[in-house]
């Protein structure tokens, strides 16, 4: 692998970014064949249980496939699932190498893939673009690898670091141009998750709009089994999902099932759904994207839990004061070294509000 390589790797790697939202729970995977320094053919993986990366670009090349050079973000597939192994149709159309960014942890590909590869005769590179890769499939490698979906946490919050006002008012802090792009981000999660207080102070959908390539399990943390048949997340339960979370010892959460509500009781901490336990079952429901919106309780325990991978913050330039509520509550740390922090961190204005985004980490 040389610098040469590189550029075609990176083509791979956006093409593989178009797949966000429509592939979950696949990885995003992107791929590039180029001969005599063309490109002859690209593909991507555009929907779950559809074509691979690597079949789609195989499709465009052709017969010019033959002798070519394969780039491709992930270590191809070796085995049947929902469509047929890649390798095979690597090797049928004469591709002479392979180039992959990152080898694939499933257990039924792991080197495998390669193993194949390599048997027939193609050489196969892997680790280039390895990191840019792997910050790509994130989501995927923590379902695959801890069993959980990934978590996103976002908020707004004024210049002081206020969700609300003293008396609860938080409509709106950021612009109509910040929440189009809080509504794009929904439409690419699995669930959204909320606190039962917020749903009683504001009564919000929690729903894409326009819709995204998802539809998003409404999840609701409610220990107590709270939630009033009159919401619009009740009203609306039978067109869009809505999964109340309960603790344990909720007498009756039938009335919540007569309104199309799904409800899950698991085991508590202080009297609320235990954040580890809540993950696990989404995670058993192959969820591979989680937002986490709020309040600051809910987005507290979270990261008292050490489980919030991605922030999305919006600043506004705005001032409340008071004794207005700050985004994240909980225990929280004890010592600034033990501080959560952003890395690979973006900064960009919307409209005159702020957008923060980046990787968490302690």
């Amino acid at each position: 692998m040389n610098d040469i390589d590189r550029p075609w790797m990176l083509r791979a790697l956006d093409l593989a970014e178009r797949g966000r939202g429509y592939v979950e729970p696949n990885p995003l995977v992107g791929a590039v064949i180029v001969r005599d320094g063309q490109v002859v053919g690209e593909g991507w993986h555009q929907r779950f249980g559809e074509a691979h990366a690597e079949i789609h670009a195989l499709n465009a090349a052709g017969e010019a496939a033959r002798g070519a050079t394969l780039f491709i973000t992930l270590e191809p597939c070796c085995h049947q699932g929902k469509t047929p192994p890649c390798t095979a149709a690597i090797i049928h159309a004469g591709i002479k190498r392979v180039v992959a960014a990152m080898p694939d942890p499933f257990p039924q590909v792991a080197g495998q893939g390669t193993a194949q590869l390599q048997g027939a005769g193609i050489p196969v590179d892997i680790g280039l673009c390895e990191s840019e890769a792997r910050r790509l499939n994130n989501p995927y490698l923590t379902l695959l690898t801890a069993g959980r979906p990934y978590v996103h946490a976002k908020w707004a919050m004024t210049l002081d670091g206020k969700i609300c006002t003293r008396t609860g008012d938080s409509k709106w802090i950021s612009n109509e141009a910040a929440r189009r792009r809080v509504h794009e981000l929904r439409g690419r999660m699995d669930a959204i998750i909320v606190g039962i207080g917020t749903v009683l102070a504001d009564d919000p959908l929690l729903t894409a709009r326009p819709s995204g390539p998802r539809i998003a399990t409404r999840v609701i943390l409610d220990s107590e089994g709270r939630l009033p048949s009159s919401t619009r997340l009740t009203q609306t339960a039978k067109a869009s999902p809505v999964l109340v979370v309960t603790a344990d010892n909720v007498p009756d959460t039938d009335p919540l099932r007569q309104v199309g509500c799904e409800v899950l009781t698991l085991g508590g901490q202080l009297g609320r759904p235990a954040v580890g336990e809540l993950l696990s079952a989404l995670g058993k429901r192959r969820m591979t994207n989680v937002l986490v919106e709020g309040g600051s309780e809910v987005l507290g325990s979270f990261f008292d839990a050490g489980v919030v991978d991605e922030v999305w913050v919006i600043v506004a330039p705005t001032i409340i004061g008071g004794a207005g509520k700050s985004p994240v509550a909980g225990v929280g740390v004890e010592q600034m070294t033990g501080a959560w922090g952003l890395t690979n961190w973006t900064v960009e204005t919307v409209e005159n509000n702020v957008l923060m985004h980046g990787l968490c980490r302690r």
